[in-house]
């Protein structure tokens, strides 16, 4: 296979994270409306991300939040967003750099972007993203169900029609 000069594969995981970012502006600017809420899984350890440290604890690889009634102070920057939610009643801000970013799901409408890391063929890690499948009810608070149920459905194999990966498209 040719060598990709170009970088396709960062291009399409820079542009599906600008797909985030502006739906959290949207939000920021807006509220959610309608149906929206957002399920957003990330990567607790990753350089850049913010958050209490009982949080990291009980996360340690990790976490999902979902931005739905309770949450105040979205900001959102070119390259991370920052919130805050309430965790047993006590509020905490969190910052999170997109890069960290391994899920995005907006259950209400039935959206969802999954991103992992995979090594490419030089062996260096890169993100790939993905379409999730079908997404479930919203939980109301962060767990490590969500995280887990994530991981599974990236696992599963696909029901057709609903699922469409890039890679199919790409001459090998």
């Amino acid at each position: 296979m040719a060598k990709d000069y170009i970088g396709y594969k960062q291009l399409t995981d820079a542009a599906l994270r600008g797909v985030v970012r502006e739906a959290l502006r949207r939000a920021e600017k807006q509220g959610l409306i309608g149906s929206h809420h957002f399920r957003i899984t990330f990567k607790t350890h990753f350089p850049g991300v913010e958050i209490p440290g009982f949080l990291r604890e009980q996360y340690p690889d990790e976490m999902t939040v979902i931005l739905q009634h309770q949450f105040w102070g979205l900001k959102v920057k070119d390259d991370q967003f920052e919130v805050t939610l309430s965790f047993r009643k006590v509020p905490a801000t969190l910052t999170i750099p997109f890069s960290a970013l391994t899920a995005f799901v907006d259950p209400g409408v039935q959206f969802g972007l999954q991103f992992r890391g995979e090594p490419d063929e030089a062996g260096e890690g890169e993100h790939k993203p993905a379409m999730l499948p079908h997404p479930q009810a919203p939980e109301q608070q962060p767990t490590a169900e969500a995280a887990k149920s994530a991981e599974a459905a990236e696992k599963q194999p696909a029901p057709p029609g609903e699922v469409v990966s890039l890679d199919s498209f790409r001459k090998k």
